[in-house]
């Protein structure tokens, strides 16, 4: 049994090494900025992610270590254990649970490291910035618009992200709050985790239901896409139905100006702002406990063509 155990540990640590990256800038600089991301395989936080690396290019000064937990919240907290191993300065970690990972972030910070959390909040304090944009504006954002559009009447589906996430909670909160005011809408809500494949999956349910709706809240571009695809397979004219996702990525705006998708809110990365907290820290700047990076642009054919993608 022994035996059995230690090859399961050995086994867990190789998977962890290897989705753990380096990146070449400041490779023998004595500053090391590491990112502890949830998940590469989403969209948006491998955009995310790479952002963080290409605004660090220019500073041979600083090195840029990076992991990939892959969705698993576990390897999530081993990845960030290494890097406090590796007495890094600057930790930024991007996560998909906002309690378990509290002991490993708390840690970190008791060890003199500083923590941005980026985007997705972790039920404490002890951290020294937290970096986002306003989601239940997001969401109340995207609820007025399909609201109007539907002339205050009809089914909609809200299709949400993770559950754990407190983005997620967010949206569906400003999404809800606007559509309690119109007796006339009735909402339907599932679960797509952020993922393409999630979200096709649960349209696919919905149809084989013989479900139809008149709108669709997105909350992420990405989850949207993989919506589309299962209404062309069923022969079902995207453009027919009132659809608005989130972040306003390239593959958004290809389909807004095709018109098979009806609008999106502009969510930004939070790359830029991450690095600029990581100089401000680095030069020995104080940090607010909280940073807003502001977001109010609703995207649809109207300015499609004035407004540039996250990515």
């Amino acid at each position: 049994m022994k035996r059995f155990i230690t090859m399961l540990l050995m086994l867990f640590s190789v998977v962890a090494q290897a989705s753990t990256g380096q990146g070449e800038t400041g490779k023998d600089a004595n500053y090391v900025v590491a990112f502890a991301q949830d998940t590469l395989k989403n969209d948006f936080r491998r955009a995310q992610l790479f952002e963080v690396k290409n605004e660090l290019e220019p500073h041979r000064d600083i090195q840029f270590l990076y992991s990939d937990a892959q969705g698993k919240t576990s390897l999530l907290i081993h990845q960030i254990k290494q890097f406090i191993r590796q007495r890094v300065d600057v930790l930024i970690v991007g996560t998909s649970d906002a309690r378990v990972v509290v002991p490993v972030i708390e840690e970190a910070h008791e060890k003199g490291i500083k923590v941005l959390i980026l985007d997705r909040g972790v039920e404490t304090k002890r951290y020294t910035s937290f970096l986002n944009s306003d989601n239940v504006l997001i969401g109340r954002m995207g609820g007025e618009y399909i609201a109007e559009r539907l002339n205050g009447e009809g089914l909609v589906l809200l299709m949400e992200g993770l559950k754990t996430a407190d983005v997620t909670q967010d949206r569906t909160q400003g999404f809800m709050d606007v559509m309690a005011q119109y007796p006339g809408i009735r909402v339907i809500q599932r679960t797509g985790n952020y993922l393409r494949k999630d979200a096709l999956i649960e349209m696919e349910k919905l149809l084989a239901e013989g479900v139809q709706v008149d709108a669709i809240f997105s909350e992420s571009d990405s989850m949207l896409s993989g919506i589309r695809a299962v209404l062309a397979r069923h022969k079902i004219d995207p453009a027919s139905i009132v659809s608005v996702g989130c972040d306003y990525t390239s593959e958004a705006r290809a389909a807004i100006i095709q018109g098979s998708q009806t609008g999106s809110v502009l969510f930004p990365l939070g790359g830029k702002a991450t690095v600029k907290a990581v100089l401000d820290l680095k030069a020995g700047k104080q940090l607010p406990a909280h940073i807003n990076i502001p977001v109010n642009t609703l995207v649809t054919r109207g300015n499609v063509h004035h407004v540039k993608p996250v990515f």
